[in-house]
């Protein structure tokens, strides 16, 4: 009789736990596990000494860094600890436009003076002798905001130089002599525009110049600024508008006519050639003079040009238009500021008085006859402008 087999020797034993499939291994796989073990060692190699050199050279930036920052942090300290108690500053205001090669002075026309005032805690301050003031260029965005005050360093720092190739932005009279708290600044222009920074804008500023004086202990005296202006090249002066304008500038010294353009030869066209002109028909017949500058001239850019015309000084000129039984005195735009009709006087008052119809009227038969009026002087805003005799007189001469 044959033994039993067991069960478990020939069929699975379902009793006992499956194992995990493991990977087979191969020969091919063996061979890929040694080949990139190799290459990242190989790699690894490589970019050591990479490595080594990136870390030394930023360690190196980084101490060369803190190495020139500590000198610079102790005199600003210093400097925290011992503010300026004198200060320089400019006497009168500068433009907000300069031109290349012209003078510079303030708006006034005047040359630019330089004083030094002492602060409240050092009211006896004086100068034992005279120190040098030197002029310089700054970025106009140097002290922008509330900024009051600042160090040496960071004023020097802020000092633009030419561009390269360039001549040296300042040219004339850059160093002075501050005596009795005060100088005046020479003859000093700029050679070049301000448009390649990127403020746009220049500052004049104002510093004394080290070892100037005998006065060693004297404590810091703070740089002088102006406000930032525009600096322009010179060609563009000959096309600036003129704020105010005046009555015999040529027309498109207006905002919003070009010299030459388009508007410019429209107003040519029909002999308007001055403000004064521009201003005489813009009084007479408004919509005459909008049609004339076209649809070209968008309703902002009138009221831009109206608006600056407006702003022109009228003078103390007057002009004397008369008529039957009529005598009216005008200003230099042709309106109204007194009149005579059937000997009745009117003054600048009393003009409402008068029919608008037919005052407009009148004022355009002046506009008319402009070259055959008598002029003269008198200030129109001040009456009375002339007597009622004259007035009489005048109205009744013949024409």
């Amino acid at each position: 009789m044959s033994p039993k087999r067991l069960f478990c020797e020939t069929e699975p034993c379902l009793e006992q736990p499956l194992e995990k499939r493991r990977p087979r291994l191969t020969f091919a796989s063996i061979i890929g596990d040694v080949v990139m073990v190799n290459s990242q060692n190989h790699l690894l190699k490589a970019l050591e000494p990479l490595l080594r050199r990136v870390v030394n050279e930023e360690v190196d930036r980084c101490l060369l860094r803190y190495s020139r920052l500590l000198p610079r942090a102790s005199s600003l300290r210093i400097q925290a600890l011992e503010p300026s108690s004198f200060l320089l500053y400019f006497v009168n205001n500068l433009p907000s436009t300069i031109f290349t090669g012209s003078k510079i002075t303030d708006v006034e026309s005047q040359p630019l003076r330089i004083a030094v005032e002492a602060g409240a805690d050092n009211p006896a301050f004086q100068v034992y002798s005279a120190m040098k003031i030197e002029i310089v260029v700054l970025d106009g965005d140097f002290a922008s905001g509330d900024k009051q005050d600042w160090t040496a360093e960071e004023f020097n720092a802020s000092i633009v130089k030419e561009r390269s190739g360039k001549r040296p932005l300042l040219h004339g009279e850059m160093n002075i002599t501050l005596r009795d708290r005060a100088a005046t600044i020479g003859d000093i222009e700029f050679t070049d525009n301000s448009s390649w920074i990127r403020s746009r804008k220049f500052r004049l500023g104002a510093r004394i110049v080290d070892g100037s004086d005998s006065d060693k202990n004297r404590p810091r005296i703070r740089e002088a600024i102006t406000e930032p202006f525009v600096v322009k090249d010179h060609r563009g002066e000959l096309y600036k508008k003129h704020y105010p304008p005046m009555l015999h500038d040529e027309v498109w010294r207006l905002e919003k006519i070009g010299k030459e353009g388009v508007f410019h030869k429209k107003l040519s066209n029909y002999n308007i050639k001055t403000v004064q002109e521009f201003l005489k028909l813009f009084t007479i017949d408004p919509q005459k003079l909008r049609r004339i500058l076209g649809v070209g001239m968008s309703e902002r850019m009138w009221k831009a040009t109206v608006k600056h015309a407006q702003t022109c000084e009228l003078g103390n000129k007057v002009y004397m238009f008369r008529a039957h039984n009529v005598l009216l005195i005008l200003n230099p735009i042709c309106e109204v500021v007194r009149a005579m009709i059937d000997d009745q006087i009117y003054s600048s008052q009393d003009l409402h008085n008068i029919p608008p119809e037919y005052l407009m009227n009148l004022s355009r038969q002046a506009f008319d006859n402009w070259h055959s009026l008598q002029d003269f002087e008198g200030n129109f805003r001040e009456p009375p402008l002339i007597t009622q005799e004259d007035l009489y007189d005048s109205c009744h001469q013949r024409p």
